[in-house]
């Protein structure tokens, strides 16, 4: 048996994002979430909200418009109570993107990885650079492309890789919404597992990588991703990929059966021999009405130097 005293055991930690103006989780409960995007209010499916909800049903009734899922993942249809320009733009401490109502029940952000860029644009202005060479970050499933653009402002030189050639479009107008058109990004359409293992035979380097795989997937040629089978091998991959110097790991999952302590020993895992500090436990948002934590997601994230 291992000895107890020498097995690294994490403490679990809630990550919320409370600088949001544009976003509130206004309440939840009943198996559903009403939240504000900007001007506009929606309800959308929550399974995790099994307690009753605060908020009176005519403040439900009053959004906007109401998701109502099929038995596919993430799919439904909209049903509109009153009228949204969509896409309508909104902002987070000077990043600007769009937000939209489309075919799934995503809205074009994750407003919880919000405590995510804040740590990553943290580690990124106390990189010690000596060389001043851009920083470089690789950003694995960039979806609408905000981790990008707070990596790309913080003066990081980013590589963004999704399958979807519809987030995709949406990340490039985001980067004219941010002024950053100028930034060095690179928007690259294709499947992650694949486009890593090049870069490994390729021997390119980075400073920091993120992470935000789904839990399945297709990729441009119809490449299937499954996490739990295919993370090990990408997070090896993406091992190899790290700079002599590396800053961060960052890596978040939605929608699996796994605790947070599985995300803490892959990361570990990936990490082993090197010097730094893994952090691991649930991403939340806050609510409004009660004050009650809704998780959303878990993550670990590694970073060199403890700050």
């Amino acid at each position: 048996m291992p000895d107890p005293e020498k097995v690294s055991n994490p403490q679990l930690t809630l990550l919320t994002s409370p600088d949001w103006e544009d976003y509130e989780l206004l309440d939840s409960g009943k198996g559903a979430k009403l939240e504000r995007y900007g001007a506009y209010t929606f309800v959308r499916p929550e399974h995790q909200a099994v307690w009753r909800r605060t908020l009176p049903e005519e403040r439900w009734k009053a959004a906007h418009a109401t998701f109502q899922p099929t038995g596919e993942e993430s799919g439904g249809q909209w049903q509109f109570h009153r009228p949204v320009k969509t896409p309508w733009k909104m902002s987070y401490k000077g990043l600007s993107f769009l937000a939209f109502t489309a075919s799934s029940r995503h809205m074009g952000v994750f407003p919880e990885q919000a405590a995510q860029w804040d740590w990553m644009v943290e580690k990124l202005r106390a990189y010690d650079n000596r060389s001043q060479a851009p920083v470089r970050v690789l950003n694995l499933f960039g979806y609408t492309g905000l981790a990008t653009l707070a990596a790309a402002r913080a003066g990081a030189q980013v590589v963004h890789v999704d399958a979807s050639k519809k987030s995709m479009l949406l990340a490039r107008e985001n980067q004219a919404l941010c002024g950053l058109s100028d930034r060095p990004i690179r928007w690259l359409v294709d499947d992650a597992f694949k486009f890593v293992r090049r870069e490994v035979r390729r021997g390119s380097q980075y400073e920091g990588i993120v992470l935000d795989p789904p839990k399945f997937g297709r990729g441009p040629q119809g490449q299937v991703w499954e996490l739990f089978e295919s993370l090990p091998e990408l997070l090896q991959n993406c091992r190899s990929l790290l700079s002599p110097k590396p800053s961060f790991v960052i890596l978040t999952a939605y929608a699996i059966r796994a605790s947070a302590l599985s995300a803490y020993y892959a990361l570990q895992d990936m990490t082993k021999g090197l010097s730094g500090v893994i952090e691991t436990g649930e991403l939340a948002l806050i609510e409004r009405s009660a004050g009650r934590y809704l998780s959303t997601a878990i993550y670990a994230r590694w970073n060199s130097i403890e700050r």
